[in-house]
């Protein structure tokens, strides 16, 4: 029993010393130089996909704050009794649980996790890809192509009534902007490394 509690410890440490919160989630070139894995893992979202790494990151930040637990807060009775979540979004990109299963069928990914930032980033990729297809929304532009994320493909034509999620996506194509300009200035040196930190 002591072993099994020994080794249970171990892999909870490796799990959360991989998955912990970067310092500074803010700056993209310090993000990705605290977990180089993740920026390979951003790039092949990019190439594959066609969703620059600095809308990736600008709807990670916005949804999870690159925190792989987080979760909706609970709604509460009368103000203080904790009642159950407003919906099932989960890790880093905050996918709900049926477009979540929708991603992994299209994609052939059947073991994808939302706590993964790998899955993550990819589903991002998809669901953006998806969205220029659908409502014919670049890649490229953050305001839209997050309020979309947010609302849905079905709830998109409404976005101008919720002024709620006009705030939200104008955040997200402003933190947008700034990582692109911090990975301008170390994309060359990420992209000269040639190892894996873990």
């Amino acid at each position: 029993m002591i072993r099994l509690d020994k080794y249970f410890f171990i892999l909870f440490f490796l799990l959360s010393s991989c998955s912990s919160i970067p310092k500074n989630t803010s700056d993209g070139c310090s993000i990705f130089s605290e977990r180089y894995l993740w920026y390979k893992y951003a790039k092949k979202t990019e190439q594959k996909w066609g969703t620059p790494i600095y809308i990736q990151l600008a709807i990670i930040k916005m949804e999870s704050d690159f925190d792989w637990l987080a979760k909706p807060d609970r709604e509460k009775i009368f103000k203080v009794i904790p009642y159950k979540r407003p919906s099932s979004s989960f890790g880093y990109s905050q996918a709900v649980k049926g477009t979540w299963k929708q991603y992994k069928k299209e994609t052939n990914n059947p073991l994808a996790t939302r706590v993964r930032f790998k899955d993550s980033v990819d589903f991002i990729g998809w669901y953006t890809n998806k969205t220029q297809k659908i409502l014919k929304i670049s890649k490229k532009d953050a305001f839209k192509q997050y309020i979309a994320y947010h609302e849905g493909w079905g709830n998109y034509k409404n976005y101008k009534k919720n002024q709620k999620v006009i705030l939200l996506a104008k955040k997200v194509q402003a933190q947008s902007k700034k990582y692109k300009n911090q990975l301008n200035r170390c994309s060359k040196s990420l992209n000269k490394k040639k190892y894996i930190i873990f």
